[in-house]
């Protein structure tokens, strides 16, 4: 008989997650309309929402419910729990008011490049890079600096995990292609966006590591394609981004 390696899970938790997932992806919603949506009798999505509504977690407002404000100390927790991420915040609103553009703070986590800080400057251009995003690191810039970082293996586990499909048509979708381009960015130390994640948009972004060079995350600025000539695209703004992550770094190791 061999051996299950597959840990346990619980249904009943996996059923409470889905109906807050349910929630947030609605905007609220009533019972009923919840039910449909997780295809659920609506007395197995009453039950849920009744535990999570005694717990203060969810909130009725006439026969709508939605996400109680039980969940802000918890977010604000997970955004802040490592120091480096303390730390990375200030620099990410650094970058923003020293470019203009839109800057923003990625780390990795289960195989998705999770944008935990971002920051308009004057003249940024909006790129759904809202905090708490998951994305796919292939496409965006922070994602690809990421995982230049990361050992081969690892970044394996994330390509068979959530594969390379394309987000525009410049987006990477060969894993070779991937590898070689993530040597080219480990050598040069930042990574390039040429509008991979949306049409018209371009990024820079540059690994952030710790004393023992494991990787923390990335930042990025993204700007409109046309506003930035090569000369600001591939040398300018890097040089910015660059001069940044390494007084993080320092910061970071030396507190």
């Amino acid at each position: 008989m061999g051996n299950d390696h597959t840990p346990r899970t619980l249904k009943t938790t996996e059923t409470t997650l889905a109906v807050i997932e349910a929630l947030k992806s609605l905007d609220g919603a009533r019972v009923s309309e919840l039910a449909a949506e997780l295809e659920m009798a609506p007395s197995t999505v009453h039950a849920h929402l009744a535990t999570l509504e005694a717990s203060e977690y969810v909130a009725k407002e006439g026969d709508s419910y939605h996400l109680g404000l039980e969940f802000l100390p918890l977010g604000n927790y997970v955004g802040y729990r490592k120091r480096a991420y303390r730390t990375a915040e200030n620099y990410a609103r650094r970058l923003a008011d020293e470019t203009e553009l839109r800057a923003v703070f990625m780390v990795e986590e289960h195989c998705w490049g999770v944008y935990l800080f971002t920051f308009s400057g004057r003249h940024a251009v909006w790129t759904y890079s809202t905090v708490g995003k998951k994305v796919p690191l292939h496409v965006t810039a922070a994602g690809k600096a990421i995982l230049s970082k990361l050992p081969r293996s690892r970044v394996e586990t994330i390509v068979e995990n959530r594969g390379l499909e394309p987000e525009t048509e410049n987006s990477i979708t060969d894993r070779e292609t991937l590898f070689e381009e993530l040597a080219l960015i480990d050598e040069r130390g930042y990574s390039l966006n040429h509008e991979e994640q949306l049409e018209g948009v371009k990024a820079v972004g540059v690994p952030v590591t710790d004393g023992n060079d494991r990787i923390i995350g990335a930042f990025s600025v993204a700007s409109p394609a046309n506003r930035l000539d090569e000369t600001e695209f591939e040398e300018e703004l890097p040089s910015t981004i660059l001069g940044i992550a390494n007084e993080f770094e320092l910061e970071h190791t030396l507190t």
